[in-house]
C-alpha cells in the first residue's frame, strides 16, 4: 500500500474508516474481563448510527456537522494524550507543559477531522472479527480483524483499548502488521528535528484546519 508524503499517511483514511466500521458493526463478546470494553464500543457504535440516521439531511455534505458528532460520540473513548505521547515518542520530554498541551489538542483536531471525513465516506463496509485477546500489557485488549469491501482484498486491523482509570480507551490501530503511532513517530520526528516542537505544532493546526 502507498503512502502519501507529509502529515497523514494515505492508510489513515483506510485505518479510520475502519475503525468506524468496527464501532458501526460492533465487536463480538470476548472473554468476561474484556465484555466492558465490548459493551462500551456497541453503545458507542449504536449511538452514532442512530444520530446518522436521524440527522442524515442535516450531516450530509455538511463536514462541520460530521465533525461534531465524531466530537461528542467517538472522540472521548480514544485516549489523545496517550496516542499523542507516544507518537511524538522521545521529543516528548522536550516539550514544556504548555506545548505537551499543544500537541495533544492540534492532534485530537487532526484526527477527528480525518476521522469525520472518513465517516462521511461509509459504505457499508464488512468486519471479519477473530476472538479478542489480552494485549502485552497488564489492562489491555486486542481485538483482531478483517474489513472487506470495496473491491480489494481483506485489511486486517488490530483495535487496542487499554484500561484507563476504568475507562475503555483506543491506543493505537494497526493496520497490515503498522501501528498508526508508529507511522507518524518518524514523520513528527523528522519535522522537530527540522522546525521543533513548536514547528510541529504549526504544521498539525494547519494540517487540522484543512491548509
Amino acid at each position: 500500500m502507498r503512502r502519501r508524503h507529509g502529515i497523514i499517511p494515505t492508510m489513515l483514511a483506510a485505518w479510520l474508516t475502519a475503525a468506524f466500521t468496527m464501532l458501526a458493526m460492533g465487536l463480538p463478546a470476548p472473554a468476561a474481563a474484556d465484555t466492558d470494553a465490548e459493551q462500551l464500543v456497541r453503545r458507542t457504535a449504536e449511538e452514532t448510527l442512530r444520530t446518522l440516521e436521524n440527522r442524515r439531511d442535516q450531516l450530509d455534505g455538511n463536514p462541520a456537522a460530521i465533525y461534531d458528532l465524531v466530537g461528542d460520540k467517538l472522540a472521548p473513548h480514544f485516549d489523545f494524550e496517550l496516542i499523542t505521547r507516544s507518537a511524538v515518542g522521545r521529543d516528548w520530554a522536550r516539550a514544556s507543559p504548555a506545548q505537551r498541551r499543544q500537541l495533544v489538542s492540534a492532534f485530537r483536531a487532526l484526527l477527528i477531522s480525518t476521522y469525520a471525513r472518513s465517516l462521511a465516506r461509509y459504505s457499508g463496509e464488512d468486519v471479519i472479527y477473530q476472538p479478542a485477546r489480552a494485549g502485552t500489557r497488564d489492562g489491555t485488549v486486542v481485538v483482531p480483524t478483517e474489513v472487506t469491501g470495496g473491491g480489494g482484498p481483506p485489511i486486517p486491523i488490530d483495535y487496542r483499548m487499554h484500561d484507563a482509570h476504568g475507562s475503555w480507551k483506543v491506543y493505537d490501530l494497526v493496520i497490515e502488521n503498522v501501528s498508526m503511532i508508529s507511522s507518524y513517530r518518524g514523520q513528527f520526528r523528522a519535522i522537530i528535528g527540522r522546525s521543533g516542537v513548536d514547528g510541529l505544532i504549526q504544521e498539525l493546526e494547519a494540517k487540522a484546519a484543512g491548509t
